[in-house]
C-alpha cells in the first residue's frame, strides 16, 4: 500500500534470530513507527530458515554471494528512498563480511550506514570493507565520540560524514530494587550482573575469580551471569565455555555466590534483572570494542557499572559513571566491587550521575536523532 510516505528499509539482521544488532534494529524501528513519518521494511540477513514478522520485506541468505547482488536488483525496484545499513563484519558473509560490498556496488538509491564495530587497527580487508562502504554512503553512523577520530584517520571518513547518536535503551516500566530482590528471593543479598549471549571474548571468568575473591570478605555477594550460549558458538563448541565457567565456579568454592540463568532473555526480562543489580559488571577481553549493547542498557536504568577499559565503556564511564579494572586481572575488578562495596556514598552518587546519561540513551531520545538524519536526507535528496 502506498500512502504517500517514503519509505526506508534497514538492511541488518532481525528477531528471531538470536542476535543483539537484530534487537538493535528491532527496538530502533518500533520506536521510529511510533512517528509515523515513513513506512519501514526490513531486509534481513539469514542464516537459518526463520519465520519473520510482517515487517520483513525481503531475505537475504548470509552465505550466499549471488544473494547479495540479487537483494540489491530487489532494492533498486522496491520503492524505497533510502537504506539504512546496520554494519558488524559478522553478520554478512565472505571474507570479514565483504559480500556487502557486492551488494552497494549495485544499489541505485542512496544508503546510511550504522557500525556496530570501529576498530582502531583492522586487518586490510576489514579497512578496505568501511573505507568503501563509507565513501558511498551519506552518513556514517557510530554510537561513541571516541571512534570519531578513528573513523576519520584511519578509514578517512570526512568529519561532515559522520554522525554521533547513542546505542538506544528500552523504557520498561518496573518495580524498585528491593521489591525485586524479594521476588526473586534474593533479599539481603549484593547483586552483580552480565547479561548477553556467552562467548569467550566476554572474560566471565574473571568476572567469576573476582566474585570468589570479594565473596571472603563479603559474602553476601551474589552474581548473576545471565544468557544462553551464543547460537555460533554452542553449534561449533557446543557448551565447552559455560561448562568452563561452571568449572571455575565449584573450584573456587563460591557456588553460593554465582547463579547461572541459561536462557535467551527477552528485554522485559533484562531490565528487571538490571534493576535488581546493584552493580553491573562487563569483563570484556577486546580492547577495541566500539560498541555494547549490554553496557549501554545498565547505564540507561542508572546502575553502577565495573569494566574493563575497552573503548566504548571508557567513553561511557567518563565523569565517575563507574570503575574500570584490568584486562584479564580479577584481583582489580575484585578491588572496584569491594570499592562500591563498602562505600555506599560513592554508589548512590555514582547513580545518579550514571541516571543522567541514561536518560538521553532511552529510545525515544536515540529515534529522535535518526527521523531528524532521514528527514534532512529526504528533504535533500543530496548526499551529506
Amino acid at each position: 500500500m502506498n500512502d504517500g510516505k517514503k519509505l526506508i528499509l534497514f538492511l541488518s539482521t532481525y528477531p528471531p534470530r538470536e542476535c543483539g544488532i537484530a534487537t538493535f534494529t528491532q527496538d530502533l524501528i518500533t520506536q521510529l513507527q511510533k512517528n509515523d513519518r515513513f513506512r519501514i521494511g526490513i531486509v534481513a540477513v539469514s542464516d537459518a530458515d526463520y519465520t519473520y514478522p510482517s515487517e520483513v520485506v525481503y531475505k537475504i541468505e548470509q552465505y550466499t554471494e549471488a544473494a547479495y547482488k540479487k537483494a540489491a536488483d530487489w532494492i533498486n525496484n522496491s520503492g524505497a528512498s533510502l537504506l539504512m545499513i546496520e554494519h558488524e563484519y559478522g553478520i554478512f558473509g565472505g571474507r570479514d563480511g565483504g559480500y556487502i560490498l557486492q551488494l552497494v556496488k549495485r544499489l541505485s538509491l542512496p544508503y546510511e550506514i550504522t557500525l556496530h564495530t570501529v576498530l582502531p587497527d583492522p586487518r586490510p580487508v576489514q579497512l578496505t570493507i568501511i573505507r568503501e562502504l563509507a565513501a558511498g554512503c551519506r552518513h556514517v553512523v557510530t554510537m561513541s565520540p571516541l571512534t570519531v577520530g578513528i573513523l576519520q584517520d584511519v578509514y578517512k571518513v570526512p568529519s561532515e560524514k559522520i554522525f554521533v547518536n547513542h546505542h538506544g535503551i528500552p523504557e520498561i516500566p518496573v518495580p524498585s530494587r528491593a521489591e525485586l530482590k524479594k521476588e526473586f528471593g534474593v533479599e539481603g543479598r549484593i547483586i552483580v550482573s552480565t547479561f548477553g549471549l556467552l562467548s569467550p571474548g566476554k572474560g566471565i571468568e574473571y568476572g567469576l575469580r573476582a566474585v570468589a575473591k570479594v565473596a571472603r570478605k563479603h559474602p553476601e555477594i551474589l552474581y548473576f551471569v545471565l544468557g544462553r550460549t551464543h547460537p555460533i558458538v554452542q553449534k561449533r563448541y557446543g557448551e565447552k565455555y559455560r561448562e568452563k565457567l561452571e568449572n571455575i565456579v565449584a573450584g573456587c568454592h563460591c557456588e553460593n555466590n554465582v547463579r547461572f540463568v541459561n536462557k535467551y532473555l527477552s528485554k522485559e526480562d533484562i531490565v528487571r534483572y538490571l534493576q535488581a543489580s546493584d552493580m553491573y559488571l562487563t569483563p570484556y577481553l577486546g580492547k577495541d570494542q566500539a560498541v555494547s549493547g549490554t553496557l549501554a542498557y545498565a547505564i540507561g536504568y542508572g546502575r553502577v557499572i565495573i569494566s574493563t577499559p575497552y573503548m566504548y565503556a571508557k567513553s561511557m564511564l567518563a565523569d565517575g559513571r563507574g570503575l574500570l579494572g584490568n584486562f584479564r586481572d580479577a584481583a582489580s575488578l575484585a578491588a572496584c566491587i569491594t570499592r562500591v562495596i563498602e562505600h555506599p556514598d560513592e554508589k548512590e552518587r555514582m547513580e545518579k550521575q550514571t541516571l543522567l546519561l541514561g536518560r538521553e540513551m532511552r529510545w525515544s531520545r536515540v529515534a529522535e536523532k535518526y527521523d531528524a538524519l532521514f528527514t534532512k536526507d529526504s528533504e535533500t535528496g543530496k548526499n551529506a
